[in-house]
């Protein structure tokens, strides 16, 4: 298939995950139609979406961020893994549509005050939190995760022709000992697999970056290097490009 899309590059900005750096961004023309199914071939080759718009890193000295996918049917949990997936079975998973509910917002804005304070998320208005999760044309849900009544996760999930693309989790603080975040992409691996899909995108993965480090803990996965996806095996040093 072959199509032509006008992208668009930001000025340089701070970069928000490596301190000292700028970043930019190439971003789809904001006034061009956008599809599920545009963010399916865009996410083949290392595109993201953030609210309405299309994104991926374009930063001409810094190749930092990249673009990494789990293989589901060919995952499997490492022991700490497999010790989360357990202690987590007694949680339900409702799927939600991703209209706006008051219960969602109050554990989002509890989550970013608690992770992470002063950042740019903190404070979050539930229109900043809308147009962050949401997106009029993406196909988005929202999958809660329960106990008992108690809501203890969300994570925020498109749904692709062939993935999943976890866009967001966050979960209640005081629950810190589940491992939610983990639990979370474990559940999406699974999730994924079950809808006979063949991937899970878990977004950026940053090396230098304390906070992303957890990604690269998924394996087998993939990394989009140079223009091509590179498998990463089961075993560190082990990898292959295709």
């Amino acid at each position: 298939m072959s199509f032509r899309l006008p992208l668009f590059v930001t000025p340089a900005h701070e970069c928000g995950y490596l301190p000292e750096r700028s970043a930019r961004s190439a971003f789809v023309d904001p006034s061009a139609p956008k599809s599920p199914e545009l963010l399916s071939i865009l996410s083949r080759h290392g595109f993201r979406r953030s609210g309405a718009h299309i994104y991926r890193p374009e930063c001409p000295q810094c190749r930092a961020c990249v673009a990494l996918r789990v293989p589901v049917r060919e995952f499997r949990r490492r022991r700490c893994q497999r010790r989360t997936w357990r202690h987590n079975q007694d949680l339900r998973v409702v799927e939600c549509d991703d209209r706006f509910r008051e219960e969602h917002y109050r554990l989002y804005r509890r989550y970013i005050s608690e992770r992470h304070p002063g950042g740019n998320m903190d404070g979050a208005t539930p229109g900043d939190y809308r147009s962050f999760l949401g997106g009029a044309w993406s196909e988005t849900v929202f999958f809660e995760f329960r106990l008992g009544p108690h809501l203890l996760a969300i994570a925020v999930s498109d749904r692709l022709s062939d993935a999943l693309s976890a866009v967001y989790t966050f979960y209640d603080p005081d629950f810190e000992g589940r491992s939610l975040g983990t639990y979370c992409i474990l559940w999406q691996i699974e999730a994924a697999k079950h809808a006979g899909h063949e991937w899970l995108y878990l977004g950026y993965w940053i090396e230098e970056c304390r906070k992303m480090r957890y990604k690269e803990d998924f394996r087998p996965h993939e990394r989009y290097i140079d223009g091509a996806w590179t498998r990463f095996g089961a075993t560190p040093g082990e990898m292959r490009t295709s």
